[in-house]
């Protein structure tokens, strides 16, 4: 029987979504999703600049980070 404890859990090592290089994405080449639109909706117009609707997922997921460097949004200081 296993427990709570057998589980591995996540450390400093695992590499999540959010750690993945935006070029390996296996999907990365695909329409940025719904989510990716919407927050990069609202970093853009918070950062005064226009938002490319045809981006890649791969291409929202680097812009978002550009975007929330430059805005402070999201990020822990």
């Amino acid at each position: 029987m296993a427990t709570k404890n057998d589980t591995p859990q996540p450390n400093d090592e695992t590499p999540t979504n959010a750690q993945k290089d935006p070029d390996t994405w296996v999907t990365g080449d695909e329409t940025m999703t719904g989510a990716q639109r919407s927050y990069l909706s609202t970093l853009a117009e918070e950062a005064g600049v226009e938002m490319d609707e045809g981006l890649t997922k791969a291409e929202a997921s680097k812009k978002i980070d550009e975007l929330r460097e430059q805005t402070g949004r999201g990020i822990n200081h």
